[in-house]
């Protein structure tokens, strides 16, 4: 079946059957596009706006919200900081993030900086902090349904992503004066985090590496999202749910006068969880690629200082 016959998957669907569904489109594809969702579209729709609003600010305001010593983990990082692992050129990009509010006293505080929040636009600190409980919550539903895919309780990972380092991020592709050179606007690569939920962007540019080494355009329908697999969670199944490699490319010339701007959401652990193979995704065939098993925390401190965000 090639990429581009994806079923959209039902999140209202029957537990067993999603379940089933999600975890044969993992395993095959790494990537999935899953519909009826409980997050509000009216929100959705005020944080796009007010997401475009923000990066439309002069440099120097954003720039009073870029802290180079927490490694972008919150706030603001500026255009062309990141690179993709093993890439050349910087990523064409400029973003926010937005993270998990730790009660007072949290054990996770040294892993976990405060959220940053700008003086403007209005709402943004608001808004932001609702859609980010709403992404954290439909995407526990996905890991639940995951777990079921696994043979495990549907409530195994809810230990492991309780007050987890989960980060919203709010990305500004800018429009391009070129159109050759290495630079492309995301890098190819693979997410850290255990699952992504990306809101399909308006401007095309999304794609995915084939398992035949060609790139396939993928953008969801309206109304659904794409959801796939990070290297943490390929790592804690032993790559039977494989972390599949996409970019985000450069439009086409007719279309590099215009802004891109999207939302992904990087489900995380819990930054002092052990990420250990799990014992039924090892088999004769499939043996244990990583026997020592390591915190969340530090596979997301290397991760870090190979994107170029931490030194």
């Amino acid at each position: 079946m090639p990429l581009t016959t994806l079923p959209v998957l039902s999140l209202a669907d029957d537990a067993a059957a999603f379940s089933q569904a999600i975890g044969d489109s993992f395993k095959t594809f790494g990537f999935a596009m899953v519909k009826d969702f409980d997050i509000d579209p009216a929100l959705i729709d005020r944080a796009w706006q007010l997401s475009e609003q923000f990066f439309a600010l002069p440099e120097a305001e954003k720039r009073s919200y870029h802290d180079p010593a927490i490694a972008g983990a919150r706030g603001y990082t500026p255009f062309g900081t990141e690179i993709a692992k093993g890439a050349k050129a910087h990523d064409l990009k400029e973003f926010w993030h937005i993270g998990r509010d730790l009660p007072d006293g949290s054990p996770l505080a040294d892993s976990m900086p405060p959220n940053v929040w700008p003086a403007q636009p209005e709402g943004f600190r608001e808004v932001f902090r609702e859609l980010y409980a709403q992404f954290d919550r439909t995407g526990a539903t996905i890991l639940s349904r995951i777990a079921i895919y696994l043979g495990l309780d549907e409530h195994w990972f809810d230990a492991g992503i309780e007050d987890g380092n989960s980060v919203m991020r709010l990305l500004h592709y800018p429009p391009l004066d070129i159109t050759d050179g290495e630079a492309i606007r995301a890098g190819a690569h693979g997410d850290i985090n255990l699952i992504t939920l990306l809101l399909g962007a308006e401007e095309a540019g999304l794609e995915l590496l084939g398992k035949d080494g060609s790139w396939i355009s993928a953008s969801p329908p309206e109304g659904a999202m794409v959801i796939n697999v990070g290297d943490m969670l390929e790592r804690l199944t032993n790559h039977v749910l494989p972390s599949t490699i996409h970019r985000v490319r450069n439009p086409n010339p007719e279309r590099a006068r215009f802004s891109r701007y999207s939302m992904p959401f990087f489900l995380h652990l819990r930054s002092d969880f052990p990420i250990a193979t799990l014992r039924q995704c090892v088999t004769p065939e499939n043996p244990d690629r990583y026997p020592q098993p390591i915190l969340a925390d530090d596979f997301l401190q290397q991760r870090l200082r190979e994107i170029g965000l931490k030194k």
